[in-house]
């Protein structure tokens, strides 16, 4: 007759560290009291997902506001969904946005006292954890065959039962230990499947920091944590990372809560204590009529990289996900103009429970504010660096003359309250393509929105006139009295006011002028203030400029 400890020794048998020597390899942290120790563990599994990057803007938060450690973990043991250099590239996007690790597995290297941090180099610690729960009888190996499983689901479909491996389905689960050395030492391949003592029917009690106290049904499942190929499973794997890391609070999607009943019950089984978990509200979309989580393979806000191939700058991205973390961030910001981020103290009891729409107006705001904030130079920089990395038709623009280009910047820069022209540095090309050539002259080839009410020589005359007259070192409110005077030497009111008062006596007003000039100068009726683009353009430019447009009408 054999017992679990030879059953656990025949499976492991170079097996000899203790799970009391891995205490002491990976003993307590040494933190301030209330210090919290969090974690991103990502899988090599593809791009930055934005719902990755908020779940770690807050477990970075929650351990640096209180002093603790925030570390990385790559978990690589679904080597079937891993794609070679996803990890490395994980973690450079993270840097990207300021979400840098105390510890952990850092892409081309690991730091750190509780490593290693990459899943597939822990295999020896999992095989301590896994051989005690095969001593004292929690888990056990499983022989199912891919066949034996489909009939096995095949039968719970027919029987209209809860399906999985459990219970009376549970084929492997109580044959004697003999039996169990009988079929390892015939060759029988196995893996090994924790032994459940939880029941569907019943409830386990549960607290999670964003949702409260919860009731969930218990887990009966005898799930597999050992795989045939040497890797543990995800959720025993999270087990044995986050005892021995010495985790505090566990921030994951709201997907994970119907796991939480398992986890809880495989730190139970080990006899050791759960972290805290913090199961955060997931990033929605609305997709005809019906929110659902962002996809990775049908959106593209679901990519981190998305926003940064679009140009927003990094902190106004951060920006906006904190406004996602806890609803009182916004009123915090206008409450404190000259503080950031940093300076915010995040807490789990201001967070929704429910998912957040993406909002794309709101990221808007937040990136128009930021980027207007810039000086010329600064937004120079700023859109240089983005060219240099994604788009080599503006660098060109810019280096061609970045004198020029700092001016364009500067539009309106000195007012009190500066124009909030850019979103993001994507739009800024075709937004100042009418300050140089060949684009201009290609933007007034198009289709142009002159008036259609207006006579055609008159506005001609007019614009001849303007360009014959302009002066460009008058202050901008002498400047629109001289463009009042050039309309009414061609038959404009000098407000709008007067011309509706006597609408026969005039043939527009000097809204009319300023229209026509406009779209003269840029081809369009919406561009950054005109006073400040005929200082840039200079004299020559404007006459030229009023030429090619009498052209077109």
């Amino acid at each position: 007759m054999y017992d679990n400890k030879y059953l656990a020794n025949l499976i492991f048998p170079d097996v000899t560290e203790t799970l009391d020597d891995l205490e002491k390899r990976y003993p307590e942290r040494n933190l301030p009291e209330g210090a919290e120790v969090t974690r991103f563990a990502p899988s090599p599994t593809g791009f930055l997902h934005t719902g990755s990057l908020f779940t770690s803007l807050v477990a970075q938060k929650v351990a640096v506001q209180g002093g603790g450690v925030f570390y990385t973990r790559l978990e690589d043991t679904d080597t079937k969904r891993e794609i070679a250099g996803s990890g490395e590239d994980l973690i450079r996007q993270l840097a990207v946005f300021g979400v840098v690790p105390s510890e952990g597995y850092l892409g081309d290297h690991q730091e750190g006292n509780y490593g290693p941090y990459i899943q597939s180099e822990r295999a020896d610690i999992y095989k301590v954890a896994i051989k005690h729960l095969i001593e004292i009888g929690r888990a056990y190996p499983c022989f199912c065959t891919k066949e034996e499983l489909d009939e096995i689901r095949n039968r719970q479909e027919k029987m209209k039962v809860v399906p999985g491996y459990y219970g009376r389905f549970a084929k492997y689960r109580n044959l004697t230990v003999d039996e169990y050395v009988e079929l390892i030492n015939s060759g029988k391949p196995y893996v090994i499947r924790f032994r459940s003592l939880g029941d569907h029917n019943l409830k386990v009690e549960a607290d999670d920091l964003v949702r409260g106290h919860l009731l969930l049904t218990q887990n009966d499942q005898d799930i597999v944590i050992y795989k045939s190929d040497g890797l543990p499973t995800y959720h025993f794997a999270h087990l044995v990372d986050d005892h021995f890391m010495r985790t505090t609070i566990v921030t994951r999607g709201e997907e994970w809560l119907p796991s939480l009943p398992t986890h809880l019950e495989l730190f139970e089984a080990m006899g050791w204590k759960a972290p805290k978990y913090a199961h955060l509200p997931v990033i929605m979309k609305m997709d005809n009529g019906i929110r659902r989580k962002l996809s990775k393979r049908k959106d593209t806000e679901a990519s981190c990289a998305y926003f940064l191939q679009d140009g927003y700058p990094v902190y106004a991205f951060k920006q906006y996900l904190f406004t996602i973390a806890n609803s009182n961030f916004e009123e915090w910001q206008i409450a404190n103009p000259t503080l950031t981020i940093d300076d915010f103290h995040f807490s789990f009891d201001n967070m929704s429970r429910d998912g957040a729409l993406f909002d794309i107006g709101k990221l808007n705001f937040f990136s128009k504010e930021f980027l207007a904030k810039k000086t010329a130079v600064e937004m120079t920089e700023f859109v240089k660096d983005y060219a240099s990395k994604y788009n080599q038709e503006l660098l060109d623009l810019i280096n061609k003359d970045e004198t020029y280009f700092t001016k364009v910047m500067d539009i309106e820069k000195d007012k009190p309250n500066p124009r909030k022209d850019y979103e993001k540095c994507a739009d800024i090309l075709d937004k100042v393509k009418f300050m140089y050539e060949p684009y201009y002259s290609t933007l007034m080839k198009g289709e142009l929105p002159w008036s259609t009410t207006l006579d055609h020589e008159v506005m001609k005359a007019t614009l001849k006139d303007f360009g014959d007259t302009v002066e460009l070192n008058l202050t901008e409110q002498e400047w629109f009295e001289t463009l009042k005077q050039c309309g009414l030497r061609h038959g404009f009111a000098a407000s709008k006011k007067e011309y509706k008062a006597e609408p026969e006596k005039y043939l527009g007003s000097v809204n009319d002028v300023a229209e026509m000039v406009r779209i003269a100068l840029t081809s369009s009726k919406n561009s950054p203030n005109i006073y400040y683009v005929l200082r840039i353009l200079g004299k020559d430019e404007i006459v030229r400029r009023m030429n090619i447009a009498c052209e077109t009408l």
